[in-house]
């Protein structure tokens, strides 16, 4: 979330390719029924400062992208946030900064976002097709934290377990840490200390109280969460500022809000984040934002303990930021791939219909 570089995405090596066709294998249909429809394979993205919106891009291989609606969001923001900027404490801002979107059960794609850089809430909208979507709403979740300086970066998990979702995010509040409070960036309102925290949901209308979700004593933002058989994975960037760390590190756990035990020692270089989390065959590629070095690096895990680095060209659109790589049925991109020739009150592109997640629960 902190970076505000344009990127320019170099990463992971053709076996990725394979993405798209393992991710959407499963169990073969019963004999007679009807074949389970083609995936396609989306990145929801934001560019600058996220004023515009999310943005799509979509591709046929995970290596070679490219923009949707011609290069124009889908959503544009409706919520004014505190923060144009980190510590613009007296500005305000519509933003979508760092989106996050999954597919539930139910076939409704469900969208988190940072509305600002110093605001205490979060964003959420709903759409069937990715094209018409819900009101937006900001979600108040740590309003109840006056001192708390941000809510960045949450992002959605679907636990199959409890059949509910979890959105993480991280928060400073100066001082809730001492022990590490002087290892964190220096504010004009105190140190950005920051840790993950999350809320539960079934329907999006209510939710459970913030609570923290992990404290390994480091600050950590950018939590992303993964399950490999019955075995929970947070990934996150280790924040530290004194001395610098600012890389990844992973926990583990046998439930999706914790706990989580230890964090590994870290298994990416130094100023990497935005850990985003694939699963191909064996593997579990996590693909992740070398910001100060203007491209995207990957690892590839079988485990979550042993980690293969390696590296190749991705073809991306231009000015791509924080986001997150899903899967949607071949119905859903052909409907985004026709958006520039359907016209939609005098216009092209996307439209808001509130009623339509309504009509889908």
């Amino acid at each position: 979330m902190p970076s505000d570089r344009r990127l320019n995405l170099r990463t992971y090596a053709p076996l990725v390719a394979a993405a798209v066709l393992s991710a959407c294998s499963g169990r073969k249909p019963p004999t007679g029924s009807a074949a389970p429809e083609p995936q396609a394979y989306l990145f929801s993205y934001f560019t600058r400062n996220g004023e515009d919106g999310v943005h799509l891009a979509y591709s046929r291989d995970g290596i070679s992208w490219a923009a949707l609606n011609g290069g124009k969001s889908v959503i544009t923001p409706a919520i004014t946030g505190s923060g144009r900027g980190w510590q613009e404490w007296n500005t305000t801002a519509a933003l979508m900064r760092d989106p996050s979107i999954l597919r539930g059960p139910d076939g409704v794609f469900h969208l988190v976002w940072t509305v600002a850089w110093t605001d205490h809430g979060i964003g959420v909208a709903h759409s069937t097709d990715l094209i018409h979507w819900s009101e937006q709403t900001r979600v108040p979740v740590m309003e109840h934290e006056p001192n708390a300086l941000n809510s960045w970066a949450p992002d959605l998990f679907y636990d199959d377990a409890t059949k509910q979702f979890v959105i993480v995010w991280s928060t400073s509040i100066p001082g809730r840490f001492p022990a590490t409070d002087s290892l964190a960036q220096r504010t004009s309102r105190g140190r950005a200390d920051h840790r993950l925290y999350y809320v539960t949901t079934t329907d999006f209308k209510t939710y459970s109280k913030a609570a923290l979700l992990y404290d390994g004593g480091f600050c950590a933002i950018d939590g992303t969460i993964a399950k490999r058989g019955d075995t929970y994975f947070l990934i996150m960037k280790d924040e530290t500022f004194f001395p610098p760390a600012r890389n990844l590190r992973v926990a583990s756990s046998k439930h999706a809000t914790g706990p989580y035990g230890p964090a590994s020692p870290s298994f990416t270089a130094r100023d990497t984040e935005g850990p985003s989390i694939l699963h191909s065959g064996d593997y579990w590629y996590v693909y992740y934002d070398e910001y100060t070095r203007g491209h995207y690096g990957a690892v590839r895990t079988r485990d979550f303990e042993h980690w293969e680095p390696f590296s190749d060209s991705l073809k991306t659109p231009r000015g791509i930021r924080h986001g997150s790589a899903f899967l949607v049925p071949q119905s859903i991109l052909n409907g985004l791939m026709a958006l520039d020739s359907i016209p939609r009150n005098g216009q092209t592109g996307p439209t808001s219909a509130p009623s339509r997640f309504a009509a889908a629960k």
